[in-house]
């Protein structure tokens, strides 16, 4: 088999292509294979398909997978057409798309790499620029959006998660049942999630059943102004109500663990997680030291009683019977005369309507805690990302569930 032969097998190179030539040169480690139409059929409009006049070429080189250790390139002078209907057009080539400076076959292993790496990583080891590596993660994000068919919404969940340091965050919206991340908007805003919602049919939002969120009121006004009948479908989570819970009872350890240490009193030494904790997670030993505690009569200790009792608000499957058991913890709370305790009261009391709809219909955190764990993980890799756009890449790129690869690429895992 003659060299253009075995290259024109290897890069799936047939009619109405050709390869005309190659070249090796042993001091660059590159192979150069020419490619050229090999009939009037290769000279068809872009836009309708139909043959047409050669107008010029544009010479083109695509990187394509390596040859042994030698970097492989695809050179050739592409033809445009002219069109009687969509005038001066550059014909496709079936081994790449339009744009890229790569063949489709090297993007997909590109794209597979960027599923195990991060771009600097992945750029290092095929020796391209980061710029490069990027733009074909930009093309594969772009690639799958366009492919991505409209879907029936059942549940969503709404988060936030950190994009910098100095409160930078970026909102994003979920499909609890595939666990795709459906949009990625700047900021924690109300326009952020109005941006998702203004893309859905009206159809698609009346369908929705269950918005899960924390108790932003960016958010919540932003689902009554587009979902309708959304008082009912707001559902406040488990994790963001323990955390408001949470945050109060660290508040009243931190006081009093500072008014203790002033009269050399080291009780609530080390205990912040072990408080934080669920007691039914806790260990023997842990339950001892949370039993010595409950003896002290410290208010740090009756904190703690009242967010374990939150605890056990969560199994209720009728809706009146779950807000008289949040109203009794309520009434509880804004008794126990400790002001960061009676704070969280007050925002659950205020907000008890979405709570008592996540009793209800059994909504968990799962999803989106998991899914706020991978973002920042993937942030984590990638040491930071320069601008929100990266950013929102990254997470569709690994997270949206999307079909990458191009089009000429037939891959399992797409």
């Amino acid at each position: 088999m003659h060299d253009r032969d075995l290259y024109a097998t290897i890069l799936g190179i047939t009619a109405p292509w050709k390869v005309s030539n190659v070249e090796l040169d042993a001091k660059l480690e590159v192979v150069s294979v020419t490619v050229e139409p090999a009939s009037a059929e290769a000279l068809a409009c872009p836009e309708c398909g139909e043959k047409c006049p050669g107008y010029d070429t544009r010479n083109r080189r695509w990187r394509h997978l390596d040859t042994c250790q030698y970097q492989t390139l695809l050179v050739m002078d592409v033809p445009r057409v002219k069109c009687p209907e969509h005038g001066v057009r550059q014909v496709n080539v079936p081994w790449g798309e339009e744009g890229s400076r790569f063949t489709a076959l090297f993007e997909a292993v590109v794209i597979d790499w960027l599923k195990e790496a991060p771009i600097k990583a992945v750029a290092r080891r095929l020796v391209l620029t980061w710029d490069e590596v990027d733009g074909i993660m930009q093309r594969a994000v772009a690639r799958g959006l366009a492919r991505r068919k409209p879907r029936d919404l059942y549940a969503i969940g709404v988060d936030e998660t950190s994009f910098q340091k100095r409160h930078e965050y970026v909102t994003v919206v979920t499909d609890l049942l595939t666990s795709d991340v459906l949009h990625v908007a700047d900021h924690r805003r109300k326009a952020s999630l109005d941006e998702f919602y203004r893309a859905q049919p009206r159809k698609r939002l009346a369908d929705l059943e269950i918005v899960a969120m924390d108790m932003s009121k960016a958010y919540i006004s932003s689902t009554r102004k587009h979902v309708p009948e959304a008082d009912k479908k707001i559902a406040f989570d488990r994790f963001h109500v323990a955390k408001v819970i949470g945050d109060a009872l660290d508040k009243v350890r931190r006081e009093e663990h500072r008014a203790l240490l002033e009269v050399g009193d080291r009780t609530l030494t080390g205990t912040k997680h072990l408080l934080l904790r669920r007691g039914d997670a806790l260990d023997v030993h842990q339950e001892g030291i949370i039993d010595i505690l409950r003896t002290t009569g410290l208010k740090t200790a009756r904190a703690w009683a009242i967010k374990e009792a939150a605890t056990k608000l969560w199994s209720y499957v009728k809706k009146g019977w779950a807000a008289k058991a949040w109203k009794k913890w309520i009434s509880w709370a804004m008794r126990s005369r400790i002001e960061p305790i009676k704070k969280a009261a007050r925002t659950i009391r205020d907000h008890l309507w979405g709570i008592v709809n996540a009793v209800t219909l059994g909504v968990t955190n799962a999803t989106s805690e998991s899914i706020n764990a991978k973002i920042q993980k993937i942030k984590k890799a990638a040491c930071g990302f320069r601008n929100r756009d990266r950013f929102r890449t990254a997470i569709l790129f690994h997270l949206g569930g999307l079909d990458l690869y191009p089009v000429s690429v037939t891959h399992t895992d797409s």
